[in-house]
């Protein structure tokens, strides 16, 4: 194995134990949907939108994929010096809404999966109609995964931010989305080939189950609950523009 193989797999030096740890359980279905992609496009570019100081590529790298960091700039620069890039991962300094960083995906046609963790959700609504619009045109057959709120949970998520001091979120939570808005978020462009909720992960260890957001599974599964929880979601991107209309599901 070459040096610069080693580095790629191995974790930089302060790092050993993190691509080790659970990554929780939201992060472990992000981490789902990205091996079953890579299990279908190895190749693919892995493109992770404000992902700090994480390192997913330590957890998921197959060894044939290319991974692509997108933060804004003061976080680039403190991520480059940790967590300096190499010859299959690179940090791009670029905001997630702001589409600059879709030229830096060099090969979209070996597969493109974006996570967008605690993202989309911190954009205004017509942001997010342009960044879906943008990767179906730019990445059909690719995959977007991503988080959301509720309405009713982020309407409360704006309400305790504005009346603590700092706020409990690190920016302003603009878009929500119920589940049974997620038909309509599937026609909402005519690149997108579906949309489905992410299945939780159980973690390993205790006997019972939670679910994605530190709730019993019995509990995540009763209506008035399961309405107010977060939800993962995967936008599929068809292979092919198809005639389908367009809706404004994102409002």
């Amino acid at each position: 194995m070459t040096e610069s193989e080693r580095t790629e797999t191995e974790a930089p030096a302060g790092c050993a134990a993190a691509p080790a740890r659970d990554p929780g359980a939201r992060g472990r279905r992000f981490d789902a949907a990205v091996r079953a992609y890579l299990a279908r496009h190895p190749q693919a570019t892995v493109v992770a939108l404000g992902e700090g100081l994480d390192t997913g590529f330590w957890r998921l790298d197959n060894g044939r994929l290319t991974w692509l960091t997108v933060v804004v700039p003061e976080a680039a620069a403190v991520r480059r010096m940790l967590l300096p890039d190499g010859p299959r991962r690179r940090t791009v300094a670029c905001p997630a809404g702001d589409h600059g960083w879709l030229d830096a995906v060099r090969e979209p046609q070996r597969g493109v999966i974006v996570t967008a963790p605690g993202v989309l959700m911190r954009l205004p609504p017509a942001t997010v109609r342009a960044l879906l619009a943008a990767c179906a045109e730019r990445f059909p057959g690719g995959a977007l995964v991503f988080d959301a709120l509720p309405r009713l949970t982020a309407a409360l998520a704006r309400r305790a931010a504005a009346g603590t001091s700092g706020g409990r979120w690190p920016a302003p939570v603009r878009w929500g989305l119920d589940r049974g808005q997620l038909p309509r978020l599937a026609g909402a462009h005519p690149g997108i080939a579906a949309v489905h909720e992410v299945a939780p992960v159980p973690a390993a260890g205790p006997p019972w189950r939670w679910t994605a957001y530190g709730l019993p599974s019995w509990l995540g599964r009763r209506a008035p609950v399961r309405a107010l929880v977060p939800l993962v979601c995967e936008v599929r991107f068809a292979a092919a523009r198809s005639p389908r209309r367009a809706s404004s599901a994102v409002s």
